[in-house]
Order: C-alpha cells, then structure tokens, then sequence
C-alpha cells in the first residue's frame, strides 16, 4: 500500500486493497483515472458473498494523482465518503524521479532552498515526500509565556523532530501579545504593540539565543535565522507603536544572534491595492523609520478575497488600468519596485499561498474531479507567478483540509468529516503531486525572470540550475473566456501554440518536457525554436544554452538570487 499519506515512490511496487461486503457472489469493476479524468487502468475481479478483503499488485509507472474507483457489477454501490474526500473515490499519489534529466542540485548553503509549507509540521517523511524544506515555528510570546513573563526557558530538548532531521529549515513566527501584556488586557494578535516594549525586547533576546542554538546544533550549513514579526497584521494600535513593537523585536533579536534576519509585515495581499497589502504598509510606515529594522520582506500572496479555481492569478492580467494591478504578477512586480525604492536588493519571501474549492462547493458536496484539476492547476501558477516575479521563497498552504475554511488542503483529511489542522490521516489531492513536482523541478535553481515578448494569453518564467546548470522554463496560456466554459468546466485540452526558443540559430536538438505531475518527455527542436501546446496546467521546459535564455528575459527588480 501507498505511505500513511497515500503516496508511493515512481517505480515501486505495492498492492491496492479492496474491501467488499456483496449480498451474493459478484464482481467488482474497478477504474483508475489520472488527474484530469484520462482512465489510466481498469479491470474486474469476482468476490463471494459476505465481507472479502482482495488485493490488485501495482507497479508505478508514471507519476501523478491518481483516483480509484469501483462498484459491484450486479450489486452496485461506490466507495464511500471518508472525511473530507468525497465518495466514489480513493486516492493515491505516486512521486515523480526528475532526476535522470536534473540531477539533484548542489547547495553551498540550505538557505538556498525556495519551498515551505503551512501544516503537516509534525510530518518530517510527508514533507520530505513533496520536497519541502521550510516550516513554521511558533516562537509567539502568546504562546511560549501565556500566564506571566519569564516563564519560558529555551532547551534543545524542546526543539520539535520535524527541525530535528536537519533537513527543514525553521521560519520563527514571533507575532501574538498575551494578556497580561496586552493593552486591552486580553491576548492580541497584531493588532496592539505589547505592554512592556523593554521586556519584550529581552523576551527576544531570548528567541535569538535559542534560535542561534538551534541553527548551530541542527543546520549548521544554514548562515541565517530567519523570523517573520506580524501576520497580517489588523493594526488598531498608534503607527509609532508599530514601529517601536518592530525596533523592539529587531534590537532583541540582533543583540543575541548574529545570523538574524528580521522579516515583516506580512500583509495578505503583495501589492500596492489598498492598506491591507504588503506594499502599501511598507510605503506608509517607511517615512517612519520602519526599514531600519527590518532585514528583509514578508508577505502573503493573495490577490482575491477568496482563491479558488474561479479566481486564477492572472484574471486580471489583460486589463488596462487600476485593475491590472490586481493580478498576482503585477502585484508582486508593484512590491518588489517598492521595495527597491526603499532599500535595494532585499530578500522577498512569500509565506503563504493557497487555493480553496469554489465557493459553492462544500465538503458535504464534495469537489468534482474537474475542480480538482482545476485547483491544482491555479495553485501551481500561483507559486510559479511568485517565484518568477522574484521572491526567493514561497510556501506552500496548506497540509491537511481544514473546517473553517472549504478546501485549502493539499491533502483530504479522510477521517474527520469537515476536516482538522492537525489531522493524521491523509489522501493526496492532485495539488499535492504537483507541489512534488515543482519542487523537484524548481528547487535549486535561480530565477533569471519572466520571458520577454510573450503573446496575449502565454505566461512563461525562465529560472536555471544552480551552479550555471540547465535552464528550466515554466509555461502555461490563460484565457478567462474560457475559465471556466460558459458550461461551468474548466477545460483541461483547451490550449494555445508557442514557439519557445531555446538555443542559437540554426541549431537542433532535443529538450525535454515535464509535465504537471514531473512525467517527462523528449521533444526535437529545430533552428533554436522548440514549439509548443500549452494549456492551463504549467510545463516545464528543460534545455542548456542559458545565454539564449538570459538574453530572452526581465529579470526581477531587486533579486539577487538565492
């Protein structure tokens, strides 16, 4: 059988079972269907009457989302609902192996890496699974010393087994004021500086000689810490106190740890659309003092109030005014020049994009296989847009599905039926396998930028190989008309040409192509140009000659790579 998390290494063998309970002996028809509904296998078996348990034996052979069905052919029946994962359907993932094309990647330092994820913390094999190599770690004041001050006292003990592999790099998450330091008298959460700036500032002192500590005993080929201050801050509070909450956090953090990079604010949204986006905050509190005490730029990367397959990052790409700037490219490009204005060449993270179900979709309902495609295919684009435009990092959100919110997992939760944060057994979703994808395919390289006279409808980022390796193009067409059809469904063939060059004139060759889900095929290019079908789940070109890239690309404005 697939892992805990219903996932299996390209190429392994394992066996699917089936449980059944016929009034009379039958036979069970099963099918299995890839990610965007193709049947990839299907078969019949006979069952006696009464409860069976019979076994399929399975090798994997291409990677991908892949969803099992069955009834029985007289008795009829489907596979039940379990949790959030809607009946009719039992899923598995299988993880894809680039590695033939793009070996694994040389890294001088772990911070080289660009993949986090939000949930599945406690899951050190999952996240390795999907190849994340970033997580969050709650350093709040709220949450270390909840009843009164000095009541924390850090210990490597202490230090979760996910950080303790050395292989996921801690994001410190500072944000939280408890009561008994809180101006209202109740706990806070980025809305009112702290009580008491001194002890909050000693208070962090604390953090950085713990994550100091940490660094050293568990990532010591990572040169910095890094800490994020608020999260998505609802500020109600005086703007000087928010600058002197930030100076506190700063002098704190610096004083006792000499690897700290201090990040904020991390607003929802990246751009300059209003006073709830990361821009626009940095642009008032700037003239304040505010980037004096900050190392570097977080930020969310939502662009619609709600995420969902219907609202895609580019869906306002094609407009000509104010509206543009809504769409995710141009609202990361927007930051990225305000923050070169206000102090050049800082690093950019991205902490957290998702994609839920449509919201006429609910758990009881269940999603669709095609809004499954579709989710998958818009989260990809997402983390892609914000990597191209020049975020150095962008984490994933989120692990499991969850109750407040319809579908932003990555994963079903197929034992509580709304779902849980925390929930421990778990069935892919296509988005997952090709957040797999994309992170064996995208980790380790740099961005070299978004390619340069694309036609209406084409998006297309260039990134290569760390070490001056392979060029990697990520490429997809958008076209609202047509997301989703005027029949409500979000067409998976529905494509457009281009012809990508990829080396000098007059040259042939082969590049090779991977799809969504990191299956890879070999396709001839002639004259320098390779041409192409896109549709609206990204590819990934892989070819050699990095100068006709770099030649054919905008870098990002402030990115220095990684």
């Amino acid at each position: 059988m697939p892992d805990a998390a219903g996932l299996v290494p390209l190429s392994q063998s394992f066996t699917i079972r089936f449980v059944t309970n016929a009034p009379s002996a039958d036979s069970v028809d099963w099918s299995l269907q890839d990610y965007v509904g193709n049947i990839r296998g299907s078969g019949s078996f006979s069952v006696p009457a009464g409860a069976q348990t019979s076994t399929i034996s399975c090798t994997a052979t291409a990677a991908g989302y892949f969803a099992l069905t069955g009834t029985l052919s007289a008795n009829g029946g489907t596979l039940p609902r379990a949790g959030t994962r809607p009946a009719g359907i039992a899923t598995f993932g299988v993880l894809p192996d680039v590695s033939s094309v793009l070996p694994p990647a040389v890294f001088t330092s772990q911070d080289q890496h660009r993949f986090g994820m939000q949930g599945e913390s406690d899951k050190p094999q999952l996240l390795s699974d999907l190849g994340v190599t970033q997580a969050i770690d709650g350093r709040q004041l709220s949450w270390m010393e909840p009843k009164a001050p000095n009541t924390w006292t850090p210990s490597l003990q202490s230090v979760l087994p996910v950080f303790k592999t050395g292989n996921v790099a801690r994001l410190v998450r500072l944000d939280g004021i408890p009561d008994w330091d809180s101006p209202t008298g109740s706990t806070q959460d980025d809305t009112y500086a702290p009580n008491d700036l001194t002890y909050y500032q000693s208070y962090m002192a604390r953090v950085g000689t713990e994550a100091e500590q940490i660094r050293q005993a568990y990532f010591p080929n990572m040169k910095n810490n890094y800490y994020q201050v608020t999260w998505e801050p609802k500020w109600a509070d005086s703007t000087s106190n928010f600058v002197a909450m930030y100076e506190a956090v700063y002098k704190g953090l610096h004083s006792a740890d000499p690897h700290a990079v201090v990040m904020g604010v991390t607003n929802p949204d990246p751009g300059m659309n209003g006073s709830w986006c990361t821009g626009t905050m940095l642009q008032t509190y700037a003239s304040l003092g505010l980037m004096n005490y900050l190392d570097g730029i977080t930020t969310h990367s939502y662009y619609a109030n709600l995420v969902s397959p219907k609202t895609p990052p580019e869906a306002n790409d094609t407009a000509t005014d104010y509206h543009q700037h809504l769409a995710l490219d141009h609202q990361i490009r927007d930051l990225r020049a305000e923050m070169q204005s206000l102090r050049p060449n800082m690093r950019l993270w991205s902490t957290e994009v998702g994609v839920a179900y449509d919201p006429e979709i609910t758990y009881d309902t269940g999603p669709s296989t095609n809004q499954l495609y579709a989710q998958a295919a818009v989260a990809a684009r997402a983390h892609l847009i914000v990597l191209g435009e020049g975020a150095q990092v962008s984490y994933f959100f989120y692990g499991s599905d969850y109750k407040d919110e319809i579908g932003y997992g990555s994963f079903f939760d197929i034992a509580d039926q709304y779902g849980d944060y925390h929930a421990t057994t778990l069935s892919p979703k296509p988005e997952a396998l090709a957040f797999a994808a994309m992170t064996r395919i995208i980790d380790g390289t740099e961005t070299l930028g978004r390619l340069n006279s694309l036609p209406s409808l084409v998006y297309g980022y260039a990134f290569q190989r760390l070490g001056g390796g392979r060029v990697v193009t990520a490429l997809w067409t958008h076209n609202n008309a047509n997301w989703p059809t005027p029949t409500g469904i979000y067409n998976p063939t529905a494509g457009k040409s281009y012809a990508l060059t990829v080396d000098s004139p007059g040259t042939s060759g082969k590049v090779t192509i991977f799809d969504l889900m990191g299956n890879a095929t070999s396709v001839s290019y002639t004259n320098g140009v390779v041409n192409l079908t896109l549709s609206e789940a990204p590819i990934y070109v892989v070819s050699s000659n990095a100068s006709v890239m770099k030649a054919n690309v905008t870098a990002p404005v402030g990115y220095t790579g990684q």
